[in-house]
């Protein structure tokens, strides 16, 4: 790999850390927010509703984004998004104020949604440049920064750290990394001169189109699954461990912090895997994996057993994001594709959170998880779609 491609590859890969610090960050802080904003959990699922529209905001118009700005300029207003974001969550925390933190959260859902198929599109780019697997490392990133993330929590949360300062630390050192990463990227990944894009069918109209083949609709409900799996962790886990399972707020976060290192862990060693099973038979255990691990959690009375049984629930929905749209990109036009499954992925996230939350206020959270587990054994039926597409021969 030359150095501009190595550079660029550090680039994208410290931008995903950057992210999954700040999410963490946010999550395992879950319990103090929801103490000071004096939320219950029906008030707490409509507070998370704001990261559910700003990432569903960003992802819509992220492929028409990156076509006529590019992945650098792109990734740039993620980034910034995301960013502001985590700092008014904290602000509205340290005055209380309910609204504030939906603002908050719709802006670092707004900047993942933008960030999310630009730094696909440059990681597919960098692959094809270097002749090297990038994706799977790029998600994993992510998932090594919620470990970090999620680990300076815990301490925090264990000295009752204030809010406001934890998430404004995180904002600031994560704007400089960011700063230095943005100018790496280079500015055309992705762009269509404004001639070409029509010419091309792209923007809504071929994004939409992708829902007219069978393969799209199936890799999208897999990708929905996974991810409600992996979503409803990130927004409900640390309090499903304290209000389900009796566990302090330390030990919520402790336990948030065993599923990310889980992801972390899948996501870094996935690649044998896919290379000696296929992308449909890994996917297929990852969903059972993942079912299990659930299962586990909403029906032990077992607080210890529930903890470590947060792992399978990990290491199962790690794979799921990337390899779907490893799978999507297959495809005629792959930012098309890309773009149509990813907003799959995210309507997890847009409908997740405030119907768990709303579930959860009336039979309580681990029943409400019953959703998650049915949805992610349910979805191990369609995986046979992310097999490579049949190509027919091309005839002299």
């Amino acid at each position: 790999m030359t150095p501009d491609l190595a550079r660029r590859r550090a680039a994208i890969f410290t931008v995903m850390l950057v992210v999954g610090i700040g999410t963490a960050s946010w999550v395992v802080r879950t319990p103090a927010v929801r103490d000071l904003v004096d939320a219950s959990t029906g008030q707490m699922g409509l507070v998370l509703f704001g990261l559910s529209v700003g990432s569903m905001t960003g992802v819509l118009s992220s492929a028409s984004v990156v076509r006529r700005y590019g992945a650098r300029a792109t990734i740039g207003v993620g980034g910034a998004s995301f960013l502001a974001g985590i700092a008014t969550i904290g602000v509205g925390a340290q005055f209380g104020t309910q609204a504030g933190c939906f603002a908050g959260l719709a802006l670092v859902g707004l900047g993942i949604g933008l960030c999310e198929i630009a730094i696909n599109i440059e990681g597919a780019v960098l692959e094809g440049e270097s002749g090297r697997s990038i994706l799977p490392m790029l998600h994993g990133c992510f998932s090594l920064g919620t470990v970090v993330g999620a680990l300076a929590g815990v301490g925090l949360n264990a000295l009752d750290a204030p809010v406001v300062g934890h998430l404004g630390f995180v904002a600031v050192a994560g704007t400089v990394a960011v700063v230095w990463a943005v100018p790496v990227i280079h500015a055309d990944t992705g762009r269509v001169a404004p001639g070409a894009a029509v010419g091309a069918g792209a923007g809504w109209r071929a994004q939409l189109g992708q829902w007219r083949q069978r393969r799209i609709v199936l890799l999208g409900a897999v990708v929905l699954a996974l991810a409600l799996a992996e979503g409803s962790a990130n927004d409900w886990l640390p309090l499903l461990m304290v209000d389900g399972h009796g566990m302090s707020a330390t030990l919520g976060s402790l336990v948030f912090t065993g599923f990310a290192a889980a992801m972390t862990v899948g996501r870094f060693v996935g690649e044998p895997l896919l290379q000696r099973f296929g992308n449909a038979a890994v996917l297929r255990a990852s969903a059972l994996v993942s079912a299990a691990g659930i299962a586990v959690v909403v029906f032990s009375d077992n607080a210890v057993l529930a903890g470590c049984a947060v792992a399978l629930w990990g290491l199962g929905a790690a794979l799921g994001f990337p390899v779907t749209l490893s799978a999507a990109a297959d495809s005629d036009d792959p930012t098309s594709s890309v773009a149509a499954v990813a907003v799959a992925g995210y309507l997890a996230f847009l409908v997740g959170p405030p119907l768990l939350g709303f579930l959860g206020e009336y039979w309580g959270l681990r029943t409400a998880m019953v959703v998650v587990l049915v949805v992610v054994a349910a979805v191990s039926l369609l995986t046979g779609a992310a097999r490579p597409r049949e190509r027919t021969p091309v005839t002299a």
